[in-house]
């Protein structure tokens, strides 16, 4: 494994642990009944799964980066992917993967270090990885990622967004501040949307796509919330924050000022509070000559104010 905190071709450090993610994702996997904190990894993966139908093509060889127990291969059909390669950093995680009907080699790698030649796969999809959470880790993977597809082969990820736990994050930090005088992290950082076009522009994706969603959840109060994502949620996310400057426990009295806080601030009517996961969507494409490319500039012939015309003279035709 790379050197913790390390990030490849560079001497910068990387904002996550990677071997206490590393440990975290093997403890997840061995927890009894995984099926139960998996909707959210599948239905994500199931969506991934249908931008990946909606592309007419067959695929003869793709990669899945930090697949976990194989949340999109269950949703994807040998017609469309011939062959499959899964990768993670836990090899609980893969032991215990779901059986999919495509033939499937799983790879115990660091998801940041690919051990693939340059232009291997067909497609690459990716889906809730935790690296995606901060734009330096981010940079790596999509890097990683462009180096091992082939010209005119696409890139489809998915990856919480900057408002993810919102209503958790904002009662804790309150709670802080009012309890201890000052906070920390205790949810690992995530990426905003500005940066994410930018960001897969620079590592030389082409006719890019990204769009967002939410997926709500609802919860009896706080500490549920916290042991699902400590916990049990872990397993199908991984997300448990395991930054460097992360804070080692949270005072009894801290937790329950922060229950308060996020029943007061974000309570729903039947006592419930909600858990808001914003998902980023992204598709990108690498350069192949083939590839169909943009119109030089000044060649239109018709002017965008010739176009607004177009409603009247149909209104004329039906009269």
């Amino acid at each position: 494994p790379p050197p913790a905190g390390a990030s490849p071709g560079s001497g910068a450090l990387n904002p996550f642990d990677r071997r206490l993610k590393r440990k975290q994702k093997n403890w997840a996997a061995l927890q009894a009944e995984p099926a139960k904190c998996d909707y959210l990894r599948e239905e994500v993966g199931g969506r991934i799964a249908d931008r990946v139908f909606d592309i007419t093509r067959t695929f003869p060889l793709a990669l899945d980066v930090g697949s976990g127990r194989g949340y999109i291969a269950q949703h994807l059909t040998k017609e469309t992917v011939e062959k499959l390669i899964q990768v993670d950093i836990a090899e609980n995680a893969l032991k215990n993967a779901v059986e999919s009907e495509i033939p499937t080699v799983r790879v115990v790698a660091d998801e940041e270090f690919l051990p693939f030649k340059e232009d291997t796969f067909d497609l690459v999809v990716s889906s809730l990885r935790e690296c995606e959470s901060h734009s330096r880790a981010l940079c790596v993977c999509v890097l990683q990622i462009h180096q091992v597809l082939k010209p005119d082969g696409v890139f489809i990820g998915a990856m919480f967004g900057g408002d993810t736990l919102y209503e958790l994050r904002c009662s804790l930090q309150l709670a802080e501040l009012e309890r201890e005088g000052g906070f920390s992290p205790h949810v690992s950082p995530f990426t905003a949307v500005a940066d994410l076009g930018h960001l897969l522009s620079r590592a030389g994706f082409n006719t890019l796509t990204v769009d967002t969603d939410e997926i709500q959840v609802n919860y009896p109060g706080l500490f549920e919330v916290m042991e699902d994502l400590q916990g049990k949620y872990i397993l199908c996310m991984g997300e448990s924050n395991c930054s460097w400057n992360r804070k080692p426990l949270l005072h009894r009295e801290t937790m329950l000022a922060a229950a308060a806080i996020y029943q007061e601030m974000y309570g729903n009517s039947n006592g419930s509070v909600p858990a808001t996961f914003q998902i980023y969507y992204m598709i990108g494409w690498k350069y192949h000559e083939s590839q169909a490319k943009p119109a030089q500039r000044g060649s239109a012939t018709v002017s965008f104010g010739d176009l607004a015309k177009i409603e009247g003279l149909l209104k004329r035709g039906k009269k």
